[in-house]
């Protein structure tokens, strides 16, 4: 339950409250990451917080999927937030929208029983890593995209990745300053993929360390241009030790695309992000 609807129930207030899912989209170049900050410190959750009291005529509080990092973008990060304004699905989205910032939108809201909660009746969530491979850093994306000069062996790479599918202790993969209670989790499946001049990896699991993805990202581009062995992913990944690992790969390559929930809530689905990617073909 709500501290809102906490607070009604105190008061006596008949209101009837609904829960809310919705789909959120953004650029987290301009933003500390997704989790409100201190007053001064910009945060995606305090303008999409800001936008929804706006438009339901009374403060709300979001919980969401994943909390992102600094500069870590989203193609559809899932929230949820109890309201008592009568609201069609378009009317919060085209209202939310218009008091939004530009790197910021809604995609899809809809009506959730109480059960659902955007992070605890989540199954997976899925990132994809988006790597500019070209000798030539580029001007546009510059800040949604990690630009990799070296050229990058595909196959090497794809190799190198699986052995990190499956449940393993991620510990060597994950940052040293993780809170989480457990370094084991289970890779669904963790993919490379050529789109012209761009190498998407894709991994989808149960859950994520912090800097898990970014972490793997660094050890297979060390893989990708020669300097490390392909067995190099299944030593790190072994050592159970973060200072095994390579560097840590910049955040703005990375977005939260999309997030399983049991189908009883029967989420809306949209294409896979970002959006840049979704006109583009696999290319050999």
């Amino acid at each position: 339950m709500s501290d809102l609807r906490t607070d009604a129930a105190a008061h006596g207030a008949a209101a009837v409250f609904s829960r809310i899912a919705a789909c959120i989209e953004y650029r987290g170049t301009a933003y500390r990451g997704w989790q409100r900050q201190q007053p001064g410190v910009a945060s995606v959750q305090e303008a999409v917080e800001q936008a929804l009291s706006r438009v339901a005529n009374h403060p709300v509080q979001v919980s969401c999927a994943g909390r992102t990092d600094a500069g870590v973008h989203a193609s559809c990060q899932v929230i949820h937030f109890d309201s008592n304004a009568r609201r069609a699905p378009l009317n919060w989205i085209h209202g939310v929208n218009a008091n939004l910032p530009a790197d910021i939108s809604m995609s899809w809201a809809c009506v959730v029983p109480d059960s659902f909660h955007a992070r605890f009746s989540a199954m997976a969530r899925r990132y994809r890593y988006v790597i500019y491979n070209d000798p030539v850093r580029p001007a546009h994306l510059a800040h949604e995209v990690t630009w990799n000069y070296r050229p990058l062996d595909l196959a090497r790479m794809q190799r190198a990745a699986r052995a990190l599918v499956g449940e393993h202790d991620f510990t060597s993969y994950r940052a040293i300053a993780c809170q989480a209670k457990s370094p084991v989790k289970t890779v669904h499946h963790l993919e490379l993929i050529r789109f012209g001049r761009f190498i998407v990896l894709d991994i989808r699991a149960n859950a994520f360390l912090h800097h898990m993805v970014r972490n793997i990202a660094g050890v297979l581009m060390q893989i990708g241009t020669g300097e490390r062995p392909e067995e190099w992913a299944a030593e790190v990944l072994a050592a159970r030790d973060r200072r095994a690992g390579g560097l840590t790969a910049p955040a703005y390559g990375l977005y939260l695309v999309d997030v399983t929930y049991p189908e009883q809530y029967e989420l809306p689905q949209r294409y896979m992000g970002p959006h840049f990617l979704s006109a583009l073909n696999p290319a050999d």
